[in-house]
């Protein structure tokens, strides 16, 4: 099947430059398809770029309004994520403020750093005392393609595991956000942050999101979208 005369370009809708490697790294060299970042136009002297309000409820609200938001913006093809963490023992939090969660949901200007450290030490607080086998979680994420004015598909991905006690954890230098934290399913004998990138890039929740994207993105590209 011939390929277009000229690559697709899909804008990865997010401002966090791990998320940019990852979705790059996972949806690899694909023919016909052009991936930048918000940066990468920002450097083309697109923008400025406004973040849309995430005033959704759960993943799949989010992840719509980001991608039709900023596909509204840039006058192109979005893919938005929306992802956090799920713990059975904080029934469901942090959830949809996981990147937020140590300030209930309000930005507060820190570092993304900062803000890392701070929401482990609260996920940490809250569950001291809870024993293994009740410190199952999940990172979730839902992965959504726009258009200005329509969504295209949305994919929902999940990576099983649990929350480590200390000293075990936190551990690992890899990953970022609660990877330290998340030792992973089936045998929890490793962080998601002790994995290498490349296996990450195949078990992860916004993997197995990818992956269905992948698919959409290539019907997309044959004009079968």
């Amino acid at each position: 099947m011939p390929e277009p005369a000229s690559p697709i370009e899909i804008v990865l809708a997010t401002k966090n430059p791990h998320k940019v490697d990852e979705l790059r790294a996972i949806l690899g060299p694909t023919p016909g398809l052009l991936v930048v970042g918000l940066s990468d136009l920002a450097a083309r002297g697109q923008g400025p770029f406004h973040e849309p309000d995430e005033h959704g409820s759960n993943f799949d609200q989010n992840a719509a309004i980001k991608a039709l938001d900023y596909a509204r913006q840039t006058g192109q093809l979005c893919l938005a994520d929306d992802s956090g963490l799920e713990i059975d023992a904080l029934q469901g939090r942090p959830g949809v403020i996981s990147s937020h969660y140590a300030t209930d949901g309000v930005e507060t200007g820190v570092t993304r750093e900062e803000r890392d450290e701070a929401n482990r030490v609260r996920v940490l607080r809250e569950l001291e005392g809870t024993p293994a086998e009740r410190r199952a979680a999940r990172f979730v994420c839902v992965m959504t393609l726009a258009k200005p004015g329509q969504v295209l598909g949305s994919y929902r991905g999940t990576f099983e595991g649990r929350i480590g006690t200390p000293p075990r954890i936190p551990a690992g230098d890899h990953g970022f956000g609660y990877d330290p934290l998340f030792l992973v399913a089936p045998d929890f004998a490793r962080t998601s942050a002790e994995l290498l990138p490349a296996e990450k890039n195949l078990r992860s929740h916004r993997a197995h999101a990818a992956m269905q994207m992948a698919q959409q993105i290539h019907r997309l590209i044959h004009g079968a979208a």
